[in-house]
């Protein structure tokens, strides 16, 4: 792991910067380099949606603008995080080589419009990336201003252009060898959907084929891969100048159509985009605190390094249902949850106002009124200023001894299946339910795919193990002989990595490690619940009923020791909870989706006698989170009321602000307190 690999030690705070939209108006774009001092940042990404005024026209590249503003950041102490352009592309381009432009699942190709509008697999396009992409990296791959490439913008999205159909094939060949192989792989034979030729293969199609869970399973390999193999594309174009200057891609909020696991040895830096809806109605700060918090943790995962947060924004966005502002002090809360996370950066989208187009209203450090007395400005400053001061975070990362299993193929094929519950599933939802107990006992947690090595961990949680891919099930035997403590649920080792099941038990390859087989599953309503209780020999208060609801699973224990069972319905009294030893490890194993109070009581517990400790022993109250970023403690109050914190122990040190935390003390609605212990 290296904590920072790039040329500044400081943690960075800046804005996507879009200076072509005031080429017109040299005086704003003085005034926005006096602005940005003010606001304490020491970066700005540019250049991602510039490409019609780098090159307005085939080959003619007009770069001058672009190295006036570098330049003059830079003479600033404001670096660049110069972006690749390919996110947008420009009129002339799409008319002259219409190839480029994408075709939807219809099979109707778009007109020129939007952003997300191009094929990762046409030539045409590819060539013209790489020649742009080429010149920027001559002119500036050596500039002491530029920091990172960004490359593109938020890839995402799917072609079904002949082009692509072509190259899914292709691909296809490459792992099946032969149509026996795939036929047997997608189990086509059922309603007489054998391929006896490789150009009857087509993507799946809202009026063709969808219902064939191999093939949409390998359309999502494929679409991820072949939108990596772009990244790659640019990445290549760019390194030949600098290898040394990292790469990254923003990605996004538990973006569904590229593995990102897939992206690990493919860019230098992790950077994502996070836009949570605080403050929403029907729902608490909290939980979206924690549903934010599990995406910055997958993020730091997937290199197991600090990551960058590539957008937030500084007050509203204007694309979600409602354009709700963050209270005050929210920004500071939610910028610092990032940096608690593992981010070594707060920059956002963006930093002026465009004038109009789609985006106008979206929140910006300097809105329409471009000047600094604003609630927005001064919140972004202050918190600019508490960066400046935390230099030492650069050199840490968060150390975790429990990893938890987000796998994305496992993913696509729960969505993809049809039954138990084809009303939800909840993959995510259910990871989130595990992980959420850990978030609020302040353990450090990892994430982990099916790809990942899981050997040095203590801990692993693998809720809805669906699809067992790369041999899992031999890892999990080999973590568990060695000592290690796996939690896995309903719903696991049921199917291989095309979609066909296993036979003679699940969950496959693992009935021994769990000591159990599941023989039945009974999908619930929404609405309709059972419970479960824990039995004598459970260590679980006996006196405890916890209500489930979703999916209950019926099994059978052959050497797992039974600690809860089911209250209701005509499996009353079958095991809900089991744990077996297995080598020097043992493994539990639990039967149904149980309420959030079962998942605190219970890895409350499985710590405790694993000797795996909170960060802090004291008591704190409800809504109060601390974060563990390698000994530097994040004490973030996530209600909208201020809170009595009891004394922190004397081996706390404040790191800034004025507070005696060494008595009881007051933390105010949103407010972030930094110790190390």
């Amino acid at each position: 792991m290296e904590a920072n690999k790039l040329r500044i030690a400081d943690l960075l705070h800046g804005a996507d910067y879009n200076p072509e939209q005031w080429l017109d108006r040299p005086d704003i774009l003085a005034r926005d380099i006096e602005l940005m001092k003010e606001a304490h940042c020491n970066v700005v990404s540019m250049g991602m949606f510039s490409w019609s005024m780098l090159e307005p026209e085939e080959g003619n590249y007009q770069f001058e603008w672009l190295e006036s503003v570098i330049n003059n950041l830079y003479n600033n102490g404001i670096y660049t995080f110069l972006s690749t352009p390919s996110g947008a592309r420009p009129h002339w381009l799409a008319k002259k080589y219409p190839e480029v432009l994408r075709v939807e699942k219809n099979r109707v190709r778009n007109l020129f419009g939007l952003r997300h509008n191009h094929c990762y697999t046409s030539p045409a396009y590819r060539e013209k990336v790489a020649q742009i992409n080429g010149e920027l990296a001559k002119r500036f791959a050596n500039h002491p201003g530029v920091l990172l490439w960004h490359l593109s913008n938020e890839y995402g999205g799917e072609c079904h252009c002949p082009l692509c159909q072509e190259a899914f094939r292709n691909w296809l060949k490459q792992k099946y060898q032969t149509l026996d192989a795939l036929n047997d792989a997608w189990w086509t034979t059922f309603w007489s959907h054998r391929y006896t030729s490789w150009d009857q293969i087509e993507s799946p199609a809202p009026h063709g084929e969808m219902m064939l869970h191999g093939l949409n399973l390998d359309w999502y390999r494929f679409v991820s891969h072949q939108t990596l193999d772009f990244v790659k594309w640019e990445k290549d174009s760019v390194k030949s100048y600098n290898p040394e200057l990292p790469v990254t891609i923003n990605m996004m909020y538990y973006f569904y159509g590229i593995n990102y696991f897939d992206t690990k040895d493919l860019i230098d830096i992790v950077s994502w985009d996070s836009y949570p809806v605080w403050h929403k109605a029907g729902t608490t700060d909290l939980e979206i605190g924690c549903d934010t918090a599990m995406m910055h943790d997958i993020m730091r995962s997937i290199k197991n390094e600090p990551f960058l947060l590539m957008e937030s924004t500084p007050s509203m966005t204007n694309w979600q249902n409602v354009a709700k502002l963050k209270k005050p002090g929210m920004h500071m809360l939610s910028s610092m949850q990032a940096v608690a996370h593992g981010s070594n950066s707060v920059q956002y989208f963006q930093w002026r106002k465009s004038r109009g187009a789609s985006e106008k209203f979206h929140g910006a450090v300097v809105d329409h009124y471009g000047k600094s007395d604003t609630r927005v400005f001064r919140e972004v400053s202050e918190l600019g200023q508490r960066l400046e001061g935390l230099t030492p975070l650069t050199k840490t990362c968060n150390q975790a001894q429990v990893a938890i299993l987000f796998d994305w193929e496992n993913r696509w094929a729960i969505d993809d299946m049809q039954g138990p519950r084809n009303i939800g599933m909840h993959y995510k939802e259910t990871v989130q339910q595990h992980y959420k107990a850990f978030w609020k006992m302040g353990i450090p947690t990892d994430f982990v795919d099916m790809s990942c090595d899981i050997s040095k961990y203590k801990v692993l949680v693998a809720p809805m193990m669906y699809l067992l891919r790369n041999g899992f099930e031999q890892k999990i035997k080999a973590f568990v002989e060695a000592g290690g403590t796996l939690i896995t649920t309903y719903w696991s080792g049921i199917v291989n990595e095309t979609d066909l099941c296993y036979l003679e038990g699940t969950p496959h390859g693992l009935m021994d490690v769990v000591g159990l087989r599941s023989e039945e599953i009974d999908g619930l309503f929404d609405g309709e619940t059972n419970s479960a209780s824990a039995t004598t020999s459970s260590w679980l208060t006996q006196s405890e009923s916890y209500t489930c609801s979703e999916l209950c699973d019926l099994i059978i224990p052959s050497t797992a020791k039974t600690l809860m069972t089911y209250n209701e319905d005509f499996y009353t009294n079958q095991p809900a909870l089991t744990v077996n030893s297995f080598g020097q490890g043992q493994a539990y194993y639990i039967a149904t989706k149980f309420e959030d109070k079962f998942y605190d009581d219970f890895y409350a517990q499985v710590l405790e006698e694993l000797g795996i400790k909170r960060p802090l022993d004291t008591a704190l109250p409800e809504g109060i989170i601390i974060t563990d970023r390698e000994g530097y403690l994040f004490i973030q109050n996530f209600n909208r009321e201020a809170v009595i914190i009891p004394a922190l122990p004397t081996s706390c040190h404040l790191i800034d602000g004025d507070k005696d935390i060494h008595h009881d003390f007051t933390l105010n609605p949103f407010e972030v307190l930094i110790v190390h212990n």
